[in-house]
C-alpha cells in the first residue's frame, strides 16, 4: 500500500520518481558538501510495495539526493509475503545507491546523519518469538484470508476492522489454531521491526500503530477499552500473554525513539563507515508519511496515493456516524483521526499494458524511455470519450475488500458497439485504478465529511496534467499535485525526522505549514461536468460487471504451482 509500483517485464514506474532534487541544492556547492559531512543532512527510508527508497534532505527540506532498490512481493503458498533477507538486502542495495547518489553529485560521502526515519507499507503481521526469531513468513496488507476474524472484530468493537490490519491477522491465527500462536512474543509491522532492528527499540509512531489495532484520540496510544475486550476473547487461547503485551510502544510525534546502534548501523552499512548513534524518530507507516509529504494533516485536508495500492486519506472534523466496511479509521502521525479508503488494487495493471506498449515501441526498432511511454499513453487517455467509449476494465490482480471479492483476477470487456481506440482503452484502464476508491469516497460523501482539496502523489503524476485530471474527475473534486509529488513517503519521513528538532516547540500542522510548505507552490486540476458524467457511466458499467470478476476467480483458478511463482 505504497505510493510506488513497478511491474516486469516493464522498465516503467509509473509512481516512482529519483528526479526531484531541488535546484538550490542540484549544484553540488560547497555549502551543501559541508552539511552533509558535518552529519546535518537528513534520512528517510521507506519501504514500499515495489521499490525501496531513501531520500536525503537538507536544512530548506527540499530533497538532497535520492537512492531506490526495486524489489516485489512473492506468493507463497497462498500468501503474499517478502523474505526477511529480501528487507535487509534491498536496505542495503538502496542505501548503497544513496551513498552513490551522494558522491557523484556532491563528492563526499556521509558517515552519519542529524536524524534518521524509517517508514513502510502499513499493516501485515510480522510475529517474533521471545528470542526475537521469526515464528511464520511475514503476511502483507495484501491478504485477504482474515475475513472470519476481521468481522467478529468489528462486530464486538463496534469500528470497522479490515482484512489487512494487524489484530486481524493475529486473531485469525487464532481462530485457526496455528501453532506458531502460543509462542508469540512480539507482533509488529514492517516499518517497526526495521526500526527494532536498527535501534533496538520496539515502538511505533500512532499513524503506523493505527494500522495495527485502534487508537485512543484522547491518549494518543492503543483504545485500552477496546484492548481489554479482545484480551477476553483470546485469553483461553493465548495464555501467556495479553495484546497488549505483544503490540509495540506507541510514541507521539516528535519524540525521539532511540539511537542507532553499532549492530543497526552495520546492518544497513556493512562497509563500516555509517556512525551509531543517531537518533530516529517513530517508524511511520506509508500513510502516515504521505499525509506529511502532502501536507494533509489538518481537519478537511486529504490525499490520495497510487501505487501497488490506492487509497485516500481525509482528516475529520468529527467521528463517523456509523462504521461502514468501505472505511477504516485511522489516524495522523500526529493522532488526529483519519478516514481511510484504501484499495488492494491500484496501478500494477496499468503498468503491465505500459509495458505492452513499450515494447511494442521497441520491437518497432523504436525503444522508447518508460517516462515517455506513459506520457504518450495518459495523454491519449485525455482525449478518450468520458465514459471510456464503452468499455470495461478491472485492475484486481489480488482481493478487493471494498467490493467484496475474495480473489482478483484482471480484465477488459467490450461490447461490439463500443469504441476500442488507443485514447478509450488508456482512458478505461486508468479509470479502473481509481473506480474502487470513488465507490468508498461515495460513502464518506454520503457521511458529509467534506474535504476542501485532495492532494494527489506518487510518481504517476508526474506527466504533468493527464492522471490529475482523470483523478479529479473520478473523485468528482478538486486535485492538487506538489512539485514533489514523486518522492512520496521517503520524503515524508525525512521531515517527520526534521520535526525532532521542531517539537515540542511547534505542532506538526505548523511545521509543516510554516516551515516546509510555506511557499504552497502546486498545481491544482478541477473536474469538468461532462467528464464526471461520463466517468459516472463507466462507474455504473463497472458495478454491474463485478460478476464477471467472482466468475473469472471461479473458472481461471490458480494452476498448481502457480501460487508460488
Amino acid at each position: 500500500m505504497t505510493a510506488d509500483v513497478h511491474s516486469d517485464p516493464t522498465a516503467s514506474d509509473p509512481t516512482a520518481s529519483d528526479s526531484t532534487v531541488s535546484d538550490a541544492t542540484a549544484s553540488g556547492d560547497g555549502g551543501v558538501r559541508q552539511m552533509i559531512a558535518d552529519a546535518q543532512a537528513i534520512l528517510g527510508i521507506e519501504l514500499g510495495s515495489t521499490r525501496i527508497k531513501a531520500c536525503l534532505i537538507g536544512p530548506d527540506f527540499a530533497p538532497i539526493a535520492i537512492g531506490s532498490h526495486e524489489w516485489q512481493s512473492e506468493l507463497v503458498n497462498g500468501r503474499w509475503t517478502y523474505s526477511l533477507d529480501a528487507v535487509w538486502s534491498g536496505l542495503r542495495a538502496c542505501y548503497a545507491d544513496l551513498l552513490t547518489s551522494v558522491e557523484q553529485r556532491y563528492g563526499v560521502r556521509p558517515t552519519g546523519y542529524r536524524a534518521i526515519g524509517v517508514s513502510a507499507m502499513m499493516h501485515g503481521y510480522l510475529a517474533f518469538d521471545a528470542a526475537g526469531e521469526l515464528l511464520v513468513p511475514f503476511r502483507t496488507w495484501r491478504n485477504t484470508s482474515t475475513g472470519p476474524a476481521a468481522a467478529e472484530l468489528t462486530d464486538m468493537l463496534g469500528v470497522n476492522v479490515p482484512l489487512r490490519w494487524s489484530i486481524a491477522h493475529l486473531y485469525q491465527a487464532v481462530l485457526d489454531g496455528e501453532p506458531h500462536v502460543p509462542e508469540i512474543a512480539t507482533l509488529t509491522t514492517l516499518a517497526g521491526y526495521v526500526h527494532w532492528r536498527l535501534t533496538g527499540r520496539s515502538v511505533l509512531g500512532v499513524g503506523d500503530a493505527s494500522g495495527m489495532f485502534p487508537i485512543d484520540p484522547q491518549t494518543g496510544g492503543f483504545d485500552a477499552s477496546l484492548l481489554a475486550k479482545v484480551d477476553r476473547l483470546i485469553a483461553d487461547r493465548v495464555p501467556s500473554a495479553t495484546v497488549t503485551d505483544l503490540l509495540p510502544q506507541v510514541l507521539p510525534v516528535g519524540q525521539e525513539a532511540g539511537a542507532l546502534t553499532v549492530e543497526g548501523a552495520r546492518l544497513l552499512d556493512p562497509t563500516g563507515t555509517l556512525r551509531p548513534g543517531i537518533p530516529f524518530c517513530p517508524p511511520e507507516g506509508d500513510a502516515g508519511t504521505g499525509m506529511v509529504a502532502t501536507n494533509s494533516v489538518a481537519p478537511r485536508t486529504g490525499n490520495v496515493s497510487v501505487g501497488t495500492s490506492v487509497f485516500a486519506m481525509v482528516v475529520l472534523e468529527k467521528p463517523l456516524a456509523a462504521v461502514h466496511s468501505e472505511v477504516d479509521v485511522v489516524a495522523t502521525p500526529a493522532g488526529d483521526p483519519v478516514a481511510m479508503v484504501h484499495c488492494n488494487n491500484g496501478a500494477t495493471e496499468l503498468a503491465a499494458w505500459a509495458g505492452v506498449f513499450g515494447r511494442f515501441a521497441a520491437a518497432t526498432g523504436t525503444p522508447t524511455d518508460p517516462d515517455a511511454v506513459y506520457a504518450a499513453l495518459l495523454t491519449e487517455a485525455l482525449a478518450g470519450e468520458p465514459d471510456g467509449g464503452g468499455m470495461l476494465a478491472y485492475n484486481y490482480l489480488s482481493g478487493e475488500p471494498i467490493v467484496g471479492l475474495a480473489d482478483g483476477r484482471p480484465l477488459f470487456a467490450r461490447t461490439p458497439d463500443s469504441r476500442l481506440t488507443l485514447a478509450n482503452l488508456m482512458r478505461t484502464v486508468v479509470y479502473s485504478v481509481f473506480a474502487t476508491l470513488s465507490l468508498g469516497m461515495a460513502v464518506l460523501a454520503e457521511e458529509g465529511v467534506r474535504v476542501d482539496t485532495l492532494v494527489a502523489h506518487g510518481g504517476l503524476f508526474r506527466t504533468p496534467g493527464a492522471a490529475q485530471q482523470l483523478l479529479a474527475t473520478a473523485m468528482g473534486a478538486p486535485v492538487a499535485v506538489a512539485g514533489v509529488a514523486g518522492e512520496g513517503g521517503a520524503w515524508g519521513i525525512a521531515l517527520l525526522a526534521a520535526y525532532l528538532h521542531a517539537a515540542p516547540a511547534q505542532g506538526l500542522t505548523d511545521f509543516l505549514a510554516r516551515e516546509v510548505f510555506r511557499d504552497g507552490s502546486r498545481s491544482v486540476a478541477e473536474p469538468e461536468q461532462r467528464d464526471v458524467d461520463g466517468f459516472a457511466a463507466f462507474l455504473d458499467r463497472f458495478r454491474r460487471g463485478l460478476p464477471l470478476q467472482r466468475a473469472a476467480a471461479e473458472v481461471l483458478a490458480l494452476a498448481p504451482g502457480e501460487e508460488n511463482r
